[in-house]
C-alpha cells in the first residue's frame, strides 16, 4: 500500500491559509546556509502556531528555541499590541539569521532574542506568559516545562514540538532521547495542574493548558 501521508500532507498545506511572505524567504535562507533545514517548523506547523497566537491574543509570549526565526514569526502574528515575544537559543550562527529576519519583519521590535542558556535565562524573566513554545534540546523539556509552568497565567498555552519523534514514540524498546520525550508526554498528561492534547501534526505537538 503507498503511503498516503505525504499527500495527505501536501493537501493540508494547499488548502489552508499562507501568510506573511518573509516566512518563504526564512525557509528558502535556512536550506540554503544551515546544515539541518528539517528543524524548520514549516508551512503547516507554522498555521496552526498562528491561529493559535490570533485565538489566543497572548501579551506575553516565550519561545524556547529559535532556530532561524520561522516560528516566532509565526507565533508573533497573534501578540497583542502591547506584547512582547521572548525567543531563547544558544546557537549564535542560526541566532545570527533569525535576528535579521526579526529586524526586517513589521513586529520589529516586539520580539526580542536572547542567546544563552535558556535553563539560566527563564528564571531571570519577569513576564507572566500566555503562550509558551518549547522546540529545543528534548532532553531538557521536562526542564522547560519546570521552570516555566509557575510563570505562566491561568490558561495559558504550553506547546511542546516533536513528542512523537519520527513516530518512534511507540517503539517497544525506545533509544534514550525518545525514551525522556515519553517520560515528558507521561509526566504532563499526569500533572493535575494542566490538560493536554497530542496532535499528530507533523512531528507531533504537545498542547497543554494551564488549569
Amino acid at each position: 500500500m503507498l503511503d498516503i501521508l505525504p499527500a495527505i500532507n501536501e493537501y493540508c498545506v494547499n488548502h489552508s491559509s499562507s501568510f506573511d511572505k518573509i516566512l518563504s524567504e526564512i525557509e528558502k535562507t535556512t536550506y540554503q546556509k544551515t546544515t539541518s533545514p528539517h528543524m524548520l517548523s514549516g508551512q503547516l506547523q507554522g498555521s496552526l502556531l498562528s491561529m493559535i497566537s490570533k485565538m489566543k491574543s497572548p501579551e506575553y509570549i516565550l519561545e524556547i528555541g529559535t532556530f532561524t526565526g520561522y516560528s516566532a514569526i509565526c507565533l508573533v502574528q497573534g501578540l497583542k499590541s502591547s506584547g512582547k515575544l521572548v525567543t531563547i537559543d544558544n546557537n549564535p550562527e542560526t541566532n545570527y539569521i533569525a535576528d535579521a529576519f526579526f529586524k526586517k519583519h513589521h513586529q520589529n521590535g516586539k520580539i526580542e532574542l536572547m542567546e544563552g542558556d535558556a535553563k539560566k535565562i527563564i528564571p531571570t524573566l519577569n513576564y507572566v506568559f500566555d503562550l509558551v513554545f518549547i522546540d529545543a534540546d528534548k532532553e531538557s523539556y521536562m526542564d522547560y516545562f519546570d521552570l516555566v509552568i509557575d510563570k505562566c497565567n491561568n490558561g495559558a498555552l504550553i506547546l511542546a514540538d516533536n513528542v512523537l519523534w519520527s513516530g518512534k514514540i511507540i517503539d517497544e524498546n525506545k533509544d534514550k532521547k525518545t525514551k525522556l520525550l515519553d517520560d515528558f508526554n507521561k509526566k504532563i498528561h499526569a500533572d493535575a495542574r494542566v490538560e493536554n492534547i497530542i496532535l499528530p501534526i507533523r512531528d507531533g505537538i504537545n498542547l497543554i493548558r494551564k488549569i
